[in-house]
């Protein structure tokens, strides 16, 4: 029997080449940075048996038609918002994510972004570097916000919206209240500390808004002007989950007018974010380059759990992390057994 090949669209942490490589031909993107070309892209998906992509990659139908063999879609992210489920499920094709990889380092990352904006961080750290600090201490510089008896409201209460909430406990909040469409049993709530809310109650009620919901129909510029109004002109919004759930531009709107204290960024409406975008002119806006996961311990575990998901479609086996379970329906997972 031949091997399985493999195509994968950039070079990703040692883990999944050194398992996958044993059982499988791989065609590696050679760069860490830069994704292939969409023409590159469709050519070289023609006559693979898996694709592992990044969530930067668009994988739609017409990449689906150009590898008529695929059997297994594997993206190195959390996130699938970028693969057409729908078409992968119409054609057999098994799509599969990393659920769960990343959960500690973004919710590290999330209380980073909420501490740093808080309290004026980044903005002391320029005024230091840039020689400002001439005279002697006072109590008036950089004041910022403390987190004692505040409100912090999470949208989305998924593995990271948990995380976030566990790791509040430490911060002396007065509530920790939660919007989500799903509402876990009352002992998930109780053990958590947090309290189910409406999504226009937690805006007016939050001091900090931590965003950590995936990119739906639903969720797509959830946060918009009308949103924006109800919100705090004290409060801090922090965004881990997706750019697109944030109107950007009602955003950087609310900013001018003073109706927002600070923001903390961590993922675009458009990435890279273009280097003239106005929100990179706010003093109270701190902005990262979509690097919520990226600690070594998550990209290495998101690595080995690409490998394990593609090496069990290609087994035959249902992979633990499959992101349209009903495909089995329409191929059932023997029909895919290579190795």
């Amino acid at each position: 029997m031949a091997k399985p090949r493999i195509y994968v669209t950039r070079m990703i942490p040692p883990p999944a080449f050194e398992e996958l490589g044993r059982l499988c031909e791989l065609e590696i993107h050679q760069s860490k940075e830069t994704p292939p070309s969409r023409e590159e892209l469709l050519r070289r998906v023609a006559d693979k048996d898996a694709l592992i992509c990044l969530l930067t990659d668009r994988i739609d139908g017409e990449v689906m038609e150009a590898g008529p063999n695929l059997k297994v879609i594997a993206t190195y992210s959390v996130g699938f918002d970028h693969i057409d489920l729908e078409e992968a499920t119409r054609r057999g094709i098994y799509v599969v994510n990393t659920p769960g990889t990343a959960t500690d380092s973004v919710a590290d990352f999330t209380w980073a972004l909420i501490l740093a904006a808080s309290r004026r961080l980044v903005e002391a750290d320029r005024f230091v570097r840039a020689g400002k600090w001439s005279g002697p201490w006072n109590p008036y510089l950089l004041v910022g916000k403390g987190l004692r008896g505040k409100v912090l409201g999470i949208i989305g209460l998924g593995r990271i919206g948990k995380a976030v909430a566990e790791r509040a406990k430490g911060f002396g909040l007065k509530r920790v209240i939660y919007y989500d469409v799903v509402r876990p049993p009352k002992e998930v709530e109780e053990r958590l500390g947090v309290e189910y809310s409406s999504l226009e109650e937690l805006l007016r009620e939050s001091d900090v808004i931590s965003i950590n919901a995936p990119l739906t129909p639903e969720t797509y510029h959830m946060i918009d002007e009308e949103a924006l109004k109800l919100v705090k002109p004290s409060a801090v919004l922090v965004n881990t989950g997706r750019g697109p759930i944030v109107d950007e531009e009602a955003l950087k709107k609310a900013l001018k007018e003073g109706r927002v204290y600070a923001a903390g960024l961590d993922v675009f409406e458009r990435e890279p974010i273009p280097p003239d975008d106005e929100l990179l002119g706010f003093e109270n806006v701190i902005v990262t380059p979509h690097i919520a996961s990226a600690d070594e311990y998550s990209r290495e575990l998101m690595s080995r759990m690409v490998a394990e998901n593609v090496l069990a479609a290609l087994s035959g086996r249902i992979p633990e992390a499959l992101c349209n379970p009903d495909v089995v329906r329409v191929r059932p997972p023997e029909e895919l057994k290579m190795i």
